[in-house]
């Protein structure tokens, strides 16, 4: 090997030579050194290269310029001296690269494997010398180990001998202080020599123990019987009991659990003749009996055989928990043999006593009752621990029941035909102009309903927070809903109680009042119903909480809200009939001058203004007093309209004078809400609906002659082609029948050629033959409206929500919003109404 590493030094040192000579090598680092100079001259060169700065190093000033020819030629030579040293480096570079040089290189690097492998080869070789000459040693030192492993065995089995003798007769003298000791002692070692118990002398062993632990246990067993009894003539010391205690702990858990148990079952065993289920005393009404005898037992264990119990034992807890086993057993028969004759007094008074006798024993052991029943539940105990209350939650539908009857009594006088008390008894009116206002006023039946929600729920909870609670939560849903239609909702319906109206105002101000506190009510029992479902889930079980909601009864509570709105509606449709008879009644076509407002105006304001002025204090929540407000003026401008329309012909002078009577009406409706009550969507409303009967009049101001400037202004204000709504112009105009049939011609000659007009507009909608005696609050009147997407035929109230307000409304100027931009008109696509037309024409009277 020696010889082998000679031979391959000096080749190695050979090719290193004649791979890189030393020249080469100062020339690459001199190159290397230049290109790092020159590679920062090309960083100057690409990033802050300044050729006026250069130019100034040369010719730094004038007189330096003489010297240009001198530095061309200087950069010249250092140029060429670059050049040929950069073609030296390539020559060397392709010298260099020659493949006889690769082969020898790689030649090289297979002789070095080579010897890496040989070395391998000695080194396994070496290592099996090494295994060879240490065998022995090996052996040795397995030896010595299993020597001293056998020393220590029998030097633990001598142990074990000594003290499973000293066991024996620690036994035999009953000496359980000192067995204590001994015993823990003999179970440790003992355990060491669990894997040996096929040598015959361990195996003998090992049987003692376990025989002399048998011994121990019957012993010990007779000591407590004789101490349990307590008999005179062979007392037993508690000391002896106690040392015995600490012998059962090391005998094991299993054998302290039997001791426990029987100590249990001795205990109560008395308990269980007294109190059986067939016996007066075991019966519903005696619980108390039951409670008071353990706590007399629980006393005379702690103060007499309890005492010799280690306190980490707990038998405290065992007997607690045996007894509510045993009496939850009994509660769960006479419940179910008591059925329907198990009263509501009795289940509550039972109840109650036996959370409080479950209370207190939680209070004397410092720990939850559960936790007590769990701690002390045996490992294969096959059903769950519950306390002695569980018993009574199957049959809480006797409290539910109990619940139900008393919610229908609590109701009772506020349902049937005969109920109007208490909604008379909160819209009493003050008797003289000195009293103050009537504050804001729910139903005292509602908060009653809450108040005993609120009780019965913190009732229940205390007792029980699964199946019964739910149940009562299904309960107070049935009696939201009774009290929703039959209570609210069906108070609006009975007939009002016949009292004398008011001539000035012709409404009934205990029937606005008895709304207003209807809405007021319904609010305050869907906002309350919102906070009754949040705390019944708060105190409810996990498992319930998904199912209980209360949101169809607080829907039920916002739809008798929507009907006292209505009832609101119809006192001021009452109200402002006899106005608007007036106006339908008046002879617009024959007045020849307009003279400020008309006669009829100042009534029909101060009526509408008196509603509103009345409902306003007695509506809590804004937001209902502006639905409202959005429908009282959606109702008076339907009147309006209808009663324009049955009091054609209006005329020129008549319409203007209705322009003027609008105005003052529209002012009144932008005035009534106030400040705080003028939202921007109903002043758009208003102004909207105002701004189409404005234009309706405003057309029908327009002379007729000439006829095209009539129908330019028509098609300017109206915005539409359509042939009947023309129609319904000329009729409210009072424009006689033969001179409509040129009009209608002219009509249809200007607008075929105006194809931006659409087909339809608001007077679509409009009917020109309203029920001179229909009741606008029926759901049968015929409707007359301009209100945006009513329909012709609809009851005016049908519309009555706040109406849809578009991106843009009118303000009253002379041109209304189209509807129905996107549709392009067709002149002549309505072949019938064409032909209408024409035998109307040829029927007309002269």
């Amino acid at each position: 090997m020696a010889a082998h590493v000679d031979r391959f030094t000096p080749s190695i040192s050979r090719s290193r030579q004649d791979e890189i000579p030393p020249e080469v090598i100062l020339r690459i680092e001199r190159v290397l050194e230049i290109q790092g100079q020159e590679g920062e001259l090309l960083d100057r060169l690409s990033n802050d290269f300044n050729a006026v700065a250069t130019l100034n190093s040369y010719f730094p000033d004038e007189s330096s310029l003489s010297q240009l020819e001198a530095v061309q030629k200087r950069l010249a030579q250092k140029e060429q001296q670059l050049q040929t040293e950069i073609d030296a480096l390539k020559e060397e570079l392709r010298r260099d690269s020659d493949p006889s040089r690769m082969q020898l290189i790689q030649e090289m690097i297979s002789d070095l494997l080579g010897q890496m492998s040989r070395i391998r080869e000695k080194a396994t070789e070496s290592e099996a010398v090494v295994r060879n000459i240490t065998k022995e040693i090996q052996v040795l030192d397995l030896a010595k180990k299993n020597l001293i492993l056998s020393m220590t065995t029998l030097k633990r089995l001598q142990m074990l001998v000594n003290a499973l003798s000293q066991l024996e007769d620690q036994v035999k003298d009953r000496n359980y202080h000192e067995i204590v000791q001994t015993l823990a002692a003999v179970k440790q070692i003992g355990a060491s020599f669990k894997p040996y118990t096929s040598v015959q002398r361990i195996s003998q062993l090992w049987r003692r123990i376990q025989e002399i632990q048998g011994e121990l246990r019957q012993k010990i067993d007779a000591d407590w019987d004789k101490f349990y009894v307590q008999d005179p003539s062979k007392p037993i010391k508690p000391s002896v009991i106690a040392d015995a205690c600490l012998v059962i702990d090391v005998l094991g858990r299993d054998v302290r659990m039997e001791f426990v148990e029987r100590y249990v079952a001795l205990e109560l065993k008395e308990y269980r003749r007294i109190f059986r289920a067939t016996d007066e005393a075991g019966q519903l009404d005696n619980i108390s009996r039951r409670f008071a005898w353990f706590r007399r037992l629980l006393h005379t264990h702690e103060t007499e055989q309890g005492r010799v119990f280690p306190a980490e034992w707990q038998v405290g807890w065992y007997l607690c928990a045996k007894f509510i086993e045993i009496t939850r057993d009994d509660m769960t028969a006479l419940l179910s043999k008591a059925g329907s004759k198990l009263t509501v007094k009795q289940l509550l008074d039972t109840l109650q006593e036996t959370r409080e006798f479950e209370a207190s024993m939680a209070r004397k052991h410092a720990t939850p009752i559960l936790d007590i029943l769990k701690a002390t539940q045996p490992g294969g105990a096959t059903r769950p621990a519950k306390p002695i209350s569980s018993a009574f939650e199957p049959h809480m539908s006797v409290y539910i029941d109990a619940q139900d009857k008393a919610l229908s009594d609590m109701l009772a006088q506020h349902r049937g035909p005969k109920s109007r008390s208490s909604l008379e008894a909160v819209s009493a009116t003050p008797t003289s102009e000195d009293d103050a206002p009537p504050p804001v006023l729910v139903l005292p039946s509602s908060t009653e309903l809450f108040y005993f929600y609120a009780q019965t729920l913190e009732h229940c909870a205390k007792l029980f927070t699964g199946q019964p609670l739910y149940d009562l939560c299904v309960l107070f849903r049935k009696w939201l809903r009774v009290y929703a239609e039959e209570v609210l909702v069906a108070s609006m319906k009975r007939p009002a109680v016949q009292s004398r109206k008011s001539i000035e105002n012709r409404f009934e101000v205990a029937e606005l009042k008895s709304a207003c506190t209807l809405i007021n009510t319904a609010d305050y029992c869907q906002t309350t119903a919102l906070e009754l479902e949040d705390n019944i889930k708060s105190k409810c079980d996990e498992v319930y909480k998904e199912k209980i909601t209360l949101q169809e009864e607080r829907d039920l509570f916002v739809s008798a809200i929507s009907a006292a709105i209505q009832l609101l509606l119809r006192e001021l449709d009452a109200a402002s009939e006899a106005a608007f008879g007036n106006m339908s009644r008046s002879s617009w076509g024959t007045m020849k001058s307009v003279s400020g407002q008309s006669s009829y105006v100042d009534e029909l304001l101060r009526s509408v203004e008196n509603v509103i002025d009345a409902v306003k204090p007695l509506v809590e929540q804004k937001k209902y007093l502006r639905n409202f407000l959005d429908k009282a003026a959606t109702l008076v401008l339907a009147k309006f309209t209808n009663a324009l329309v049955r009091s054609r012909p209006l005329k020129e002078i008549g319409a203007e004078q209705l322009l003027i009577d609008l105005q003052a009406l529209k002012a009144l409706l932008l005035r009534v809400p106030g400040e705080a009550l003028a939202s921007p969507n109903y002043v758009r409303s208003v102004t909207k609906q105002t701004g189409r009967l404005e234009a309706l009049l405003k057309v029908i101001v327009t002379p007729i002659d000439p006829v095209e400037g009539f129908v330019l202004n028509y098609t300017l204000l109206i915005g539409d082609a359509s042939f009947s709504n023309f129609q319904k112009i000329l009729d409210l105009k009072g424009t006689p029948r033969t001179e409509q049939n040129d009009l209608l011609d002219s009509f249809l000659t200007i607008t075929s050629t105006k194809n931006e007009l659409e087909s339809t507009s608001f007077l679509s909608s409009l009917d020109m033959d309203p029920s001179q005696g229909s009741n606008l609050m029926s759901p049968n009147a015929s409707g007359v409206s301009l209100l945006p997407g009513a329909n012709a035929g609809e009851s005016i109230l049908a519309a009555l929500a706040s109406p849809p307000l578009g991106p843009s409304s009118s303000t009253g100027s002379d041109t209304p919003p189209r509807m129905d931009q996107g549709a392009q008109r067709q002149v002549f696509s309505d072949f019938k109404r064409f032909v209408s037309f024409g035998l109307r024409r040829e029927t007309m009277p002269p």
